[in-house]
């Protein structure tokens, strides 16, 4: 192995050293303390280090790392006291995430890094959005994250790599190839050369470097941050390299040939970076004996640091609270200066949007078509020729990447709304909402301040794709908030405080009420409480729960019926209001509970079960459900009204009545 030191000065060099050291030290005792029981689980970097430590010594302190298994030395690198990450090893009370996540599944803004979650590929397009932030903000700053040859092949790979092509944004993307995802080999994964052949194909610039040299890993990570900062654009990044040992120590390496191991053993870059400052007169022996002295009593202090500190006691009050981060919602109430304009449900949703991007300058609009064009419903038009294309983005057609960018701003301090074009289509962003945005509070700490609007609803002859009500797949997650309004006043009000506030919020507008529906909207900025459901009609006959649409099937049915009927508005899903559904329970005794989303599964079935636990002695009849069929949406409207529930909500009132 060949070593160019570049006319770097030796305390740097020996400070590459010292740094490549520290973690295969710590990995030596982390086996010994695995084989013990001491720690659940290793995945093992041995043989890697040269890539962590060279790049994270490359950048500047404030530049953010979002590093993966193998890369304890990104973590070492930046000075994460020993003790708190072993004790993060250990599930104890003092690691990062409190003994809720394991391994490098943490993030410490203190050290700026961003750590993974096991899903692989998501963090990609976090860092595309924390170098979003940079660029907006004119910081001269680069973001690097990691992604091995295995974790390359999903979605969010393509997705956040072409974001950053598209945008511009300054972005390492570095490709640890150690020609394994877990036991797969390389010739398995793909059919390409190599990573670098991909850069062009994104019109990206693409470097391929010996990952066990760490000068050659420290040297060019060093002159591309550098040009990056002056000239942002995305890079990637291949390194070459080995995993000397099992892809976790349970999977072991049957599955390597022998002399593919031996081969590989030859290249360590410890070992060889070791001998060559030795040659060179860099590093004398005694220097060297003492160097590995000192750094065991570092490491073996920071473990009986951890081994002191306490084991998590469960307490269901702090684990509830911490799914949220901290928000009080201010109280903001209109003028009441004489009665308010009438304006569509569209406008009022529009009118929302714009006085919050006037209110936070640090709100971000991404979504499909939403600049120039407007949004397909046209409710930003006019937003990037008042706010700037920096603010209202239009995005490549790639959900995932552009919820994970939301993410991404969050940490550098931004908001973010991210607009689906229909509701439909979150799918393809699904795992970045759940897993991503909905658990960061809970794990380590750092709120997700993203709204995403999502227009939803049947009743327009759209068909499967185009109508589905998918508001109870996010009901069911923790650290989501979910709202739904059903009228203008609500429309704008619930936005205005889901963009204030700073955990992630999933925002339902039916696409039927658009243009269909009007009423008072003041013209002032407001908030609607989030949580707090409201009586869209009073009456004693009973009482209908409901939300969105289904408030003016309510509304309708009862007037046509002649049904005196509390009509309880939800308003929002999530966390949804017991108080108000209690009482008018209490009031009524006897409860229907409608939804535009299938019965099975829906929201109704928890409200439903809710009452039957808390609110029993109060009925008179039993709980009854009116929603769509548990089928697809059909696209002809014939077919459309059958599968809608407006017809068995009739049937459901006159029998809950005569009961």
């Amino acid at each position: 192995m060949t070593f160019n030191r570049h006319d770097y000065p030796n305390d740097l060099l020996l400070r590459l050293y010292r740094e490549l050291l520290k973690p295969r030290l710590i990995e030596e005792k982390m086996l010994i303390l695995l084989r013990q029981g001491k720690v659940s689980k290793w995945f093992s970097g041995i043989g890697q280090e040269a890539i962590s430590v060279g790049s994270t010594l490359a950048l500047k302190p404030d530049e953010y790392i979002l590093p993966l298994h193998r890369n304890l030395g990104v973590f070492t690198g930046r000075g994460v006291p020993l003790g708190r990450l072993f004790a993060q090893w250990q599930g104890k009370e003092t690691g990062y995430t409190k003994g809720r996540d394991r391994s490098f599944h943490f993030g410490t803004n203190e050290h700026h890094i961003v750590g993974m979650i096991s899903h692989l590929g998501p963090q990609l397009a976090v860092a595309d959005g924390i170098a979003l932030a940079d660029l907006l903000d004119k910081e001269p700053r680069v973001t690097l994250t990691y992604s091995g040859d295995g974790g390359a092949s999903e979605g969010d790979f393509h997705e956040a790599l072409n974001v950053a092509a598209v945008w511009q944004l300054p972005v390492i993307f570095l490709i640890e190839n150690n020609g394994y995802g877990l036991s797969t080999p390389s010739n398995e994964q793909f059919r390409f050369k190599s990573f670098i052949d991909k850069g062009p194909a994104y019109g990206i610039e693409a470097v391929q470097v010996d990952g066990n040299n760490v000068l050659e890993v420290y040297h060019t990570i060093n002159r591309l941050a550098e040009d990056l900062r002056q000239n942002p654009r995305p890079v990637l990044v291949e390194a070459l390299t080995f995993r000397m040992r099992g892809h976790e120590e349970a999977s072991g390496t049957k599955y390597v040939p022998a002399e593919l191991l031996q081969e590989w053993a030859t290249k360590d870059p410890v070992e060889n970076y070791e001998k060559w400052l030795l040659a060179e007169n860099i590093l004398s022996e005694t220097a060297r004996v003492q160097t590995r002295e000192t750094l065991k009593q570092e490491i073996e202090k920071g473990w009986q640091e951890s081994e002191a500190a306490p084991a998590p006691t469960p307490d269901d009050a702090r684990e509830l609270a911490d799914m949220y981060a901290p928000f009080a919602q201010p109280e903001s109430n209109p003028p009441a200066d004489g009665p308010a304009p009438e304006k569509r449900y569209i406008d009022a949703i529009s009118e929302g949007l714009k006085q919050s991007m006037e209110r936070f300058p640090e709100l971000v609009l991404m979504g499909q078509d939403i600049a120039e064009y407007g949004g397909v419903f046209k409710i930003t038009e006019g937003f990037m020729a008042e706010f700037g294309k920096g603010r209202v983005r239009n995005t490549p057609l790639c959900e995932s990447a552009i919820v994970g960018a939301g993410l991404g701003l969050s940490i550098r301090g931004k908001k973010a709304m991210v607009e689906m074009q229909f509701a439909d289509f979150v799918t393809c962003g699904f795992n970045q909402i759940v897993n991503n945005l909905a658990k960061s509070h809970y794990r380590w700490g750092q709120n997700a301040d993203v709204v995403v609007r999502m227009p939803t609803g049947a009743g327009t002859a759209a068909g499967p794709f185009h109508s589905q009500s998918t508001e109870a797949w996010f009901t069911h997650v923790p650290g989501l908030k979910v709202v739904y309004p059903s009228n203008p006043h609500d429309a704008k009000g619930l936005l205005c405080a889901a963009l204030a506030d700073p955990n992630p919020v999933m925002y339902f507008e039916h696409k039927l009420l658009y243009r269909s529906l009007s009423g008072p909207v003041p013209e002032a900025y407001y908030t609607t409480p989030i949580g707090q459901a409201a009586l869209a009609q009073e009456g004693s006959d009973l009482s209908i729960i409901t939300y969105g649409l289904g408030v003016h099937w309510a509304l309708a049915a009862c007037k046509e019926m002649e049904i005196k009927a509390d009509i309880l508005d939800l308003r929002t899903l999530l966390p949804w209001d017991s108080a108000a559904v209690g009482r008018t329970v209490r009031k009524t005794g006897r409860v229907l509970i409608l939804h535009e989303d299938t019965l099975t599964g829906g929201l109704g079935g928890e409200i439903a079960a809710w009452i039957a636990e808390n609110c029993f002695s109060s009925l008179d009849a039993p709980v009854r459900r009116v929603a769509s069929l548990d089928t697809a949406v059909p696209f002809a409207p014939p077919l459309e009204a059958g599968f809608l529930p407006q017809q068995r909500l009739r049937e459901q009132l006159r029998a809950l009545r005569d009961y």
